[in-house]
C-alpha cells in the first residue's frame, strides 16, 4: 500500500516588499539580495494574518475536493504559534467544521515541525489507511527591520492531504535523521522576532545536509544519479542551492544538469514569498512539481533542517498524473493579486504587526473574499473570521 500526498494547498499573504526596494532602503546592492541571497519578493503579513489564519486559507483550496469525513488526523507545525497552550489545529477544525472525532496537536522544532507532522500523518495512515490526515505548516518569519536576517523574511503556508493511495506524491520507506543541541537560530518566549547566528547556522545546515544525504544512500543502496531531484527546507533561495552544489559534486554531466535545472524550479515560489519556516520545504516541493516536467515515478529526495537542530533525508516519488491535483492557475494568481508595498508601508505594518491589539479592538481584513482573518481578541480570546 502507498501512502502519500493527495492534495497540496497553498497560501501567502496579499501583500510583498520588492527585495530592489529594500536593498535601495538599506543603502546595498540589489544584487546582494537577488544573487547573494536569492530573493526576489518577500511576502508580508499584517496583523491581520497569522500562523492560524493562513493555515486555514491554505487548507481550504482543497477543501471541497476532498472526503471531509474520512478526515481522522489534523497536524499544525509551526514555529508562530499563536498559543502558548492551546494548539493552532483546533482553531482550523472549528473554522472548518471538522468532526469531533479528529485526533489533533501543534509539533514545534523550528523548521521541522511540518516533516514532523507529516511522518506522523504517514504512519497514521498505514495503521488507519480508511482514514486520511491533513498535515499543515504556517508560519511568518520575522528578523526585525533593517536587521541581517530582515532579507530572509516572509508568509505563508502549506496544506497537505496525507492518504493511501495519493494521486500526487507517495512517500518511500526509511529516513536518515540527525540531530545535535545547538543555538544556530532560536525564539526565547518573551520575542517576537528570531535570534540567529547567520553563517553559523548556514554551515550546520551544509553538515546535517551532507549527513543526511550520505546515510540515506547508503541505507537504501542508492546512487546520486538515481534522483530525478533532490529539493530542500530553503530559508532563502542561495542556502538551498549551496548544499544542491555540494549534492552535484563529482557527478557525471548529465546528473548534475537534472538535479541543477529541477532545483531551479523548485525555488521558484520560495524566491518570490520568501522564508515561511515549516512549510518552506514543502512549498519547493509544490514549486518543482509545477514549474519542473517529471516522468511518473520520478525519484525526489528531500531535506528538511530545523534550526536548534534536526535534519532529517526522506525520498518519495511522483504519480503519474499528478499534474491534474495542482492547482497551477490559482497559485499565480494568489501571488499576482498581492499588492506591492512601498518601504514605508512595510516598516508600519511589520511595526504593528509585533504587539497584539488591544482586547475588544476589532480588526478589518483587506484580503478578498472568501479568506481568513484574525480578528482580534475578546476576554483574550483568539477570535477569527471569514472575509
Amino acid at each position: 500500500m502507498q501512502v502519500g500526498i493527495d492534495q497540496i494547498g497553498f497560501y501567502t499573504p496579499n501583500k510583498y516588499v520588492d527585495m530592489v526596494d529594500l536593498a535601495h532602503a538599506r543603502n546595498q546592492d540589489p544584487n546582494k539580495f537577488l544573487i547573494g541571497i536569492g530573493q526576489a519578493k518577500m511576502s508580508v503579513a499584517d496583523q491581520t494574518q497569522d500562523a492560524v489564519s493562513m493555515g486555514i486559507n491554505a487548507t481550504l483550496r482543497y477543501w471541497n475536493k476532498i472526503d471531509q469525513d474520512k478526515i481522522g488526523l489534523l497536524v499544525f507545525g509551526t514555529e508562530s504559534s499563536v498559543d502558548q497552550s492551546k494548539s493552532a489545529s483546533l482553531f482550523v477544525k472549528t473554522a472548518l467544521k471538522m468532526k469531533p472525532q479528529v485526533r489533533t496537536f501543534e509539533v514545534k522544532e523550528a523548521c521541522f515541525g511540518l516533516t514532523a507532522g507529516l511522518m506522523i500523518a504517514r504512519d497514521f495512515v498505514r495503521v488507519h489507511p480508511e482514514q486520511t490526515a491533513i498535515v499543515i505548516g504556517s508560519d511568518i518569519a520575522r528578523y526585525g527591520i533593517n536587521t541581517p536576517g530582515e532579507v530572509t523574511q516572509g508568509a505563508g503556508s502549506i496544506s497537505m492531504l496525507v492518504k493511501a493511495e495519493p494521486r500526487i506524491f507517495s512517500l518511500n520507506d526509511g529516513h536518515s535523521a540527525y540531530s545535535e543541541d545547538i543555538n544556530d537560530f532560536w525564539r526565547p518566549n518573551n520575542r517576537a522576532t528570531a535570534l540567529v547566528e547567520g553563517k553559523y547556522s548556514t554551515q550546520v545546515y551544509l553538515d546535517f545536509f551532507t549527513k543526511t544525504f550520505a546515510t540515506y544512500k547508503e541505507q537504501k543502496n542508492w546512487h546520486t544519479q538515481d534522483f530525478s531531484s533532490i529539493i530542500y527546507h530553503l530559508p532563502f533561495t542561495k542556502q538551498g542551492l549551496k548544499a544542491n552544489r555540494l549534492a552535484v559534486e563529482n557527478e557525471d554531466e548529465e546528473t548534475t544538469k537534472r538535479l541543477m535545472d529541477n532545483f531551479e524550479s523548485s525555488k521558484q515560489l520560495g524566491m518570490n514569498v520568501g522564508n515561511i519556516y515549516t512549510a518552506s520545504l514543502y512549498m519547493s516541493l509544490l514549486s518543482l512539481l509545477e514549474n519542473a516536467k517529471l516522468a511518473p515515478n520520478s525519484l525526489i529526495g528531500l531535506f528538511s533542517y530545523g534550526s536548534g537542530a534536526m535534519a532529517e533525508f526522506f525520498s518519495g516519488n511522483t504519480i503519474d498524473g499528478y499534474e491534474k491535483q495542482l492547482d497551477i492557475d490559482g497559485d499565480q494568481k494568489l501571488l499576482s493579486r498581492r499588492r506591492k508595498l512601498s518601504i514605508e508601508e512595510y516598516e508600519r505594518i511589520f511595526t504593528v504587526g509585533l504587539d497584539l491589539p488591544e482586547d475588544g479592538i476589532v480588526l478589518e481584513s483587506d484580503e478578498s473574499a472568501g479568506n481568513w482573518y484574525f480578528a482580534g481578541t475578546e476576554n483574550n480570546v483568539r477570535i477569527y473570521k471569514q472575509k
